[in-house]
This record gives C-alpha cells, sequence and structure tokens, in this order.
C-alpha cells in the first residue's frame, strides 16, 4: 500500500494543463464544500429570526448570509489546502480538487484567503463589527487550532474542533442585535453537542480510511461499542440542551414539541446503531449520519416557525 508520505510527495506538482472554464468554476466550487455551507446557513437564519422576534430586516438577512458564505467557504478552501496530503490516501476525498490537481495549493491558499478577507470586510461593512469579529474567530479557529492541531493530534478533535461549526448561530444573533444573550449561547450549544454523533457515524463508516491516513477519529482508536456509547450519551445531552431553549428563550408551545418528538427520534436512531454493534449485527452508522442532517434542520426550522406563527 502506497504510504501517505510517499502520495505527499507531489503535493506541490504543477495543476494540469488547459483546464476548461467551467472545470475550473467547479473545481473552486468544491473547494467551498457547498453541502457543508448549507447546513451552516440552517442554523444562521433561525437565529436571526430568533434575535428579531420576527422577520429581520431583508437587508442585514441578505448581508450575513452572503458574508457566511464566503467565510464558510474560506474556511473550507483553507481546510482543504492543509489536508490535501490526507485526502490523497482517504478515498472519501480522493476526488477533491487538490487530490485531482485541478487547483494547485497556491490557487486554494489564495482562494481561501481572499474569500475569508471580503467575507469579514463585507460583515463589518453591512452589518456590524461584532458578527464580523465572531465570523473571522470562526475562520481561525477552524483552520489553525481544528485542522492544523486538533485534527491529527487527538482523538476529541471534532468534540472541541466543531464549536467552529457552532459560530453561524452567534453570528446570526449579533448581526440582528449587535450583542450577545443566553438565547444564541444554547443554540450554539445544541449544534457543539451534535456534532460528535454526526460525525461519529461518519467516521465509523469510514474508519479504514482516517486510519491509513493517520488521523484519530474516536473510531480508530476505540472499538465500535465504546464510539456508539459515546453517541448515544452525547444525544442525550444535545436533546436536554435542545429543551433550555424553551425557557431561556421563552418560546411558545411549537419548538418544545418538536424539540421533544426530534430528540426522541434522534435518540431511537442512536440506540439502534447502538444495539445492532452490541449483537455483532451489520451496523448502518450512515443513516444515523443522514437522519442527524435532518433533524438540525428540522429543530431550527422549529426555532424560526415558533418565533414567526406564535409571536
Amino acid at each position: 500500500m502506497t504510504s501517505l508520505a510517499s502520495r505527499a510527495a507531489g503535493l506541490d506538482a504543477p495543476i494540469r494543463p488547459r483546464r476548461s472554464a467551467g472545470a475550473t468554476i467547479r473545481a473552486y466550487v468544491a473547494l467551498t464544500k457547498p453541502r457543508i455551507i448549507e447546513l451552516l446557513l440552517v442554523t444562521t437564519l433561525p437565529a436571526m429570526v430568533l434575535a428579531a422576534g420576527g422577520l429581520p430586516d431583508l437587508g442585514t438577512v441578505a448581508a450575513t448570509l452572503v458574508g457566511g458564505t464566503l467565510a464558510a467557504g474560506s474556511a473550507n478552501a483553507l481546510n482543504c489546502y492543509l489536508d490535501r496530503d490526507i485526502d490523497l490516501v482517504m478515498r472519501r476525498t480522493e476526488r477533491r480538487p487538490l487530490a485531482t490537481a485541478t487547483v494547485s495549493p497556491r490557487e486554494a491558499l489564495w482562494f481561501g484567503w481572499i474569500l475569508g478577507a471580503v467575507s469579514v470586510a463585507l460583515l463589518a461593512g453591512t452589518v456590524n463589527v461584532l458578527s464580523a469579529g465572531l465570523t473571522l474567530a470562526a475562520i481561525l479557529f477552524y483552520v489553525l487550532v481544528y485542522t492544523r492541531v486538533l485534527k491529527r493530534a487527538t482523538s476529541s478533535n471534532i468534540v472541541w474542533g466543531g464549536a467552529a461549526g457552532c459560530m453561524p448561530t452567534l453570528i446570526g444573533w449579533s448581526a440582528v442585535t449587535d450583542r450577545l444573550a443566553w438565547a444564541p449561547v444554547v443554540l450554539f450549544a445544541i449544534v457543539f453537542f451534535w456534532t460528535p454523533p454526526h460525525f461519529w457515524a461518519l467516521a465509523l463508516r469510514f474508519r479504514d480510511d482516517y486510519a491509513r491516513a493517520g488521523v484519530p477519529m474516536l473510531p480508530v482508536v476505540a472499538d465500535e461499542r465504546t464510539v456508539t456509547r459515546q453517541i448515544v450519551a452525547y444525544s442525550w445531552v444535545m436533546v436536554a440542551v435542545s429543551l433550555l431553549l424553551w425557557p431561556v428563550a421563552s418560546t411558545g408551545w411549537l419548538y418544545p414539541v418538536a424539540a421533544l418528538g426530534l430528540g426522541a427520534a434522534f435518540l431511537r436512531v442512536a440506540y439502534q446503531l447502538q444495539r445492532a454493534v452490541r449483537r455483532g449485527a451489520p451496523a448502518a452508522p450512515m443513516r444515523l449520519f443522514s437522519f442527524s442532517i435532518t433533524y438540525l434542520t428540522l429543530l431550527f426550522v422549529a426555532v424560526a416557525a415558533d418565533t414567526l406563527l406564535l409571536r
């Protein structure tokens, strides 16, 4: 099997010549990881609706979502730049633009920093300095703390590194109010405790990939029983924290009903995965991974719907 070092030896080789304009555009879009951006925006807009107690100013919404999109794209492109060595040896990521030499490392680096600079400048100039500062902190934390340090150093990488993905809740709230409060902190905590079950399910599916790349994700360094036990534990905390928003934000009845129903469904899927592992039956971690996306989306839709319909 080709080693990580030998596969990484050609990281800075020239990119393929004669790229078509369409291929180039698609490659740069792929660097930003659009599917991840979609999920981040799902948590931003409901936080803004909750902060405004209704529909926020549409200009502020547009500027915040555009700035957030650029910021997430920046962080993801820089993540691709720093992870280009391990992307080469993981089947899940071997078709990414840097792994296929569709974009050069230098191009990806400049692209990432330019997107980040534009996002922070846009938010500072059109929204407020607090939201711009939180955005800059999220980019730097994801790139320098998670990708550069935690990801390759500890099995708790996604626990602490996932904090960057929670920042849109704070950014969305501060964009409307120019301050922070306990409600966005609770939203932040929901995403924080959601991230480990979500990502560990994916890492269970691609454990061999991470092991080949030398990334100590929890499923690489612990057995499946330990991983599923941790998934269930974090799931319980996530559901409990989600119910805190009811008294903290003084929501109507719609949100707690949705939080209870969605939480029960999430726990059911988590326990099904754990029971399958305990019985030695074929596990289906991607079922939990897929449902976790549905859960977070519907939970934050409930935040917005409760605010718009019952206030």
